[in-house]
């Protein structure tokens, strides 16, 4: 608590110096006073009632007088309140769903595992704007740009390997990808591009895809999903599904550039754990700037300080009146 006119507070020197003016009458023999030879059966009897109770009317008046003085001091508190400015980012998440995502190196599988932890991004970063681009032998937008979480993830969970051509069209996945927020005003926009392939189709090559990136300052990292070697992937003969080993083939040479090219970093998932990791590093450099301002919020107690003056008042002329007018 602080007073907005301290100087105002001297004036509690008044109730201060009443109280020793009264003190100075009750001791100074000026009273009126009867000349006994023995003062024992006063003594004997102690203080009367109305000696006590006659002090009160001007205790209350003292406390209403300092009550008075405090409230014109304006008594206010101060709380310190913030406001928090949050720059979001807007960010795409372009996803392979060529079948060969299928394969069982993550668990349950690569699309699967790419799903979930996807989500699990989306749900970190409530600030940004997100869209979802799903690529294989060509490329389409699965959910524009929005705040909306719930459409998003719901959307994401819908991704699957087999809604477009098979293929691997990374240029045409990355243009569309940037197509999509080309127009964004946001400080930060990103496009993370997560795919197992090598790139064999597609009007508009990575190299030129990378190159509208940049144009555009959108910043790329790559994500090349599968384990090094053979991979597990269900083939289907004419006894059924069976899993056969076949070749992992990840151009991480021109991920890598389509990353340096435009500000990116290129990452390699052999598993859930990896690719976990790499989204938690990607959404640790991709914060969003935040800007704080501190402001003080007042709150007037002058009320409170008045109010008990007014209730010293009139409890002083309730006791005058029904008290003591009693006792004379």
């Amino acid at each position: 608590m602080f007073f907005e006119y301290p100087g105002l507070l001297w004036l509690l020197v008044i109730p201060a110096l009443l109280v020793l003016h009264y003190i100075y009458l009750e001791l100074s023999e000026r009273h009126p006073h009867l000349r006994v030879s023995s003062s024992v059966p006063w003594m004997a009897g102690g203080k009367s009632l109305m000696a006590v109770i006659r002090h009160i009317p001007f205790l209350l008046r003292i406390f209403a007088l300092v009550m008075i003085v405090i409230a014109i001091a304006r008594p206010r508190s101060a709380e310190e309140m913030e406001r928090i400015d949050t720059e979001g980012i807007d960010i795409i998440l372009a996803m392979d769903v060529s079948t060969s995502m299928l394969a069982r190196d993550l668990t349950p599988d690569r699309i699967s595992a790419s799903k979930d932890i996807a989500i699990e991004f989306i749900s970190q970063r409530p600030s940004d704007r997100m869209g979802i681009v799903v690529f294989a032998g060509e490329s389409f937008t699965q959910c524009p740009l929005t705040t909306d979480r719930a459409t998003l993830i719901n959307l994401m969970k819908e991704v699957q390997t087999d809604i477009i051509e098979d293929g691997t069209a990374i240029g045409n996945g990355l243009a569309t990808a940037v197509a999509r927020m080309k127009d964004s005003d946001a400080k930060s926009r990103v496009v993370i591009l997560l795919t197992d392939g090598v790139n064999n189709r597609g009007e508009i090559s990575p190299q030129m895809a990378a190159e509208i990136a940049k144009t555009y300052g959108v910043r790329v990292y790559t994500i090349g999903v599968g384990k090094e070697g053979m991979a597990p992937y269900p083939v289907m003969t004419p006894w059924g599904v069976e899993i056969q080993n076949v070749k992992v083939e990840i151009d991480e040479k021109l991920l890598s550039e389509i990353a340096e090219s435009t500000g990116g970093r290129y990452f390699r998932a052999t598993d859930n754990t990896k690719l976990a990791e790499i989204y938690s590093e990607i959404n640790k450099m991709e914060k969003a700037r935040t800007t704080v301002d501190s402001f003080p919020v007042y709150k007037e107690l002058f009320g409170k300080y008045a109010l008990m003056a007014l209730l010293a008042i009139l409890l002083e002329l309730v006791f005058n009146w029904f008290v003591i007018r009693r006792f004379v």
